[in-house]
């Protein structure tokens, strides 16, 4: 969702987040998701391993987070309205190990980073891509990596096979994320998106149906009101392993692209600004979990280690 992406020449199978062609990043595939919460993240050790300064936090001794739920496996609620995830366990991993209780607030993505910058939450943590364009507005750390991928009805009956096979059709994402700006061409994708091919080949452009949720646009697809929906591997992996007999993945691997942690930098181009005070007890609390093997375990309970980035 939630990512810059470049198209890769080979075509999805079914239930993989990317292909294995010798023109694929190097970066390994994301595995399909698990279904269930697994069991709660690790403790830390009760001494935290950095601080942030009272005055530096929206509530004292508290740390607020903002996510854009539903977006499974990384973020969503289970059966009893609780926010699970393997972007929520990490969230509540750095909070202790900054001695810090940690907050969880529901968020729109496409305002999420305002949320942050007016002090709504200190951070925000929610499968979020780094681009240049969000890199003017706030800070990021590093934590995962994921690809992007079609879903189509299963049997892909539009024949979504290369790209340009979009045009004159419709596809559904979520509004602020980067699947809107590759399919409509704005953003880092600003005339050089989908829709200008293909018009550039004489096709017509592609409907592009924006919502405010990510769940919305799969109810979109789900409903068959549009050719496919287009949304981050892990969550394409996540609704395939729940409903493989009704959807598949279709088109095109999109290469991947490191999401971050987003934080508030205080001045107008966060691009070239250290990181705050903020940033760099968050940054301290997520690599003391890479280097104690943590943030691995994190991952793997969600299936998804091949996202794994290194500090």
């Amino acid at each position: 969702m939630k990512r810059r992406e470049v198209f890769i020449s080979c075509i999805l199978l079914v239930g993989l987040m990317l292909s294995g062609c010798a023109s694929a990043p190097t970066a390994a595939p994301v595995a399909p998701a698990a279904t269930t919460a697994p069991s709660a993240a690790p403790t830390a050790a009760p001494t935290p391993v950095a601080t942030i300064p009272t005055d530096k936090l929206s509530q004292k001794g508290h740390l607020l987070i903002c996510s854009d739920l539903p977006y499974p496996p990384q973020e969503f609620f289970d059966e009893n309205g609780n926010p699970v995830g393997m972007d929520v366990d990490l969230g509540k991993e750095i909070g202790a190990r900054l001695g810090l209780k940690v907050e969880f607030v529901n968020s729109v993505f496409d305002t999420i980073i305002a949320a942050v910058t007016s002090g709504k939450c200190d951070i925000l943590i929610s499968a979020m891509n780094i681009t240049a364009d969000r890199n003017k507005q706030i800070s990021f750390i590093p934590y995962f990596e994921a690809g992007q991928s079609f879903v189509a009805l299963k049997g892909n009956p539009e024949n979504i096979n290369v790209p340009l096979d979009l045009c004159g059709k419709s596809a559904a994402a979520e509004s602020g994320t980067t699947e809107v700006d590759y399919l409509e061409g704005t953003g880092d994708y600003k005339g050089i998106g989908l829709t200008q091919q293909c018009t550039k080949a004489g096709k017509k452009p592609i409907n592009v149906v924006i919502t405010q949720k990510d769940s919305d646009a799969f109810q979109q697809l789900q409903a068959g009101k549009v050719a496919i929906y287009s949304t981050d591997s892990p969550v394409a992996a996540y609704y395939l392993l729940q409903h493989g007999d009704q959807f598949q993945t279709v088109g095109q691997v999109l290469e991947p692209i490191k999401e971050g942690i987003g934080v508030s930098c205080g001045v107008a181009d966060c691009s070239a600004a250290p990181l705050s005070d903020v940033g760099k007890a968050i940054e301290t609390a997520l690599n003391s979990m890479m280097a104690d093997g943590t943030y691995n375990k994190i991952l793997a309970q969600w299936n998804l280690s091949n996202g794994a980035v290194k500090p």
